[in-house]
C-alpha cells in the first residue's frame, strides 16, 4: 500500500494502436534491456487502455523472452479498465499472448515497483507535453533515481498515429543522453 498519493496529474490518456511502435522497437535493440539482470520495464501513463502495455511487452519479449511490463497510471479508473481488459487477454480472447508477463498499478513519477525492484527501462510517453516546463527536471530526476544500475528512461511524444515520434534517453543521473527523432 502506498502512504502517499502518486506523483503527477491525470492527463489526457489518448491510447493508439500501434502509436508507440517506434520506440519500442528502439528499446528492444537496447542494451539496458539485453543485458539487464531484471528485465522489468515500467509503461509509466500507459493512458486509457491497456494497449501500449501490452504491445510494448509483446515487442519486447521478442528479445527478452523474460520481459515484464508495469503498467503504471495515476487513475485509478484507467487502472481498473486496464485490469479488466488484461483479463480478456489471459482468457485468450484477444491477439495479445495469454502469458503476455504484463501487470497494472496506480502510480507516478515516484514509480513504485514494489519487491525493491528497480526497472531496467521506464518509458515515459506523451505524459510531460502536457506539463509546464518548469515541471519536467523534478519528473525525470524522480523517475530516473528509480532505475536499476544500467538502467535508462525515456521520455517523449508522438502524434495521434505515431508516424511523427521524439524520445530522449537519460540515465539515473537524469541527464539526456540522446535525442531521437522518427518522421514518417
Amino acid at each position: 500500500a502506498m502512504a502517499t498519493r502518486p506523483v503527477g496529474q491525470i492527463t489526457r490518456g489518448t491510447t493508439g494502436t500501434n502509436r508507440l511502435r517506434r520506440v519500442d522497437r528502439w528499446i528492444a535493440r537496447h542494451p539496458a534491456l539485453r543485458r539487464a539482470a531484471d528485465p522489468l520495464v515500467v509503461d509509466l501513463g500507459f493512458g486509457a487502455s491497456a494497449v501500449t502495455a501490452l504491445e510494448l511487452e509483446a515487442r519486447l519479449r521478442r528479445t527478452r523472452p523474460d520481459v515484464e511490463v508495469l503498467g503504471l497510471e495515476i487513475d485509478p479508473a484507467r487502472v481498473a479498465r486496464a485490469r479488466a481488459q488484461l483479463a480478456v487477454v489471459r482468457a485468450g480472447g484477444s491477439g495479445f499472448a495469454s502469458d503476455a508477463r504484463v501487470s497494472f498499478a496506480v502510480g507516478g513519477f515516484e514509480v513504485p515497483v514494489g519487491g525493491g525492484r528497480a526497472p531496467a527501462v521506464i518509458r515515459a510517453f506523451n505524459v510531460l507535453r502536457q506539463y509546464d516546463e518548469s515541471e519536467v527536471p523534478d519528473a525525470w530526476a524522480r523517475m530516473a533515481a528509480r532505475l536499476a544500475q544500467g538502467g535508462i528512461l525515456v521520455e517523449g511524444t508522438c502524434d495521434e498515429l505515431g508516424r511523427v515520434s521524439t524520445w530522449i534517453e537519460a540515465g539515473p543521473d537524469a541527464v539526456p543522453r540522446t535525442l531521437s527523432i522518427s518522421l514518417r
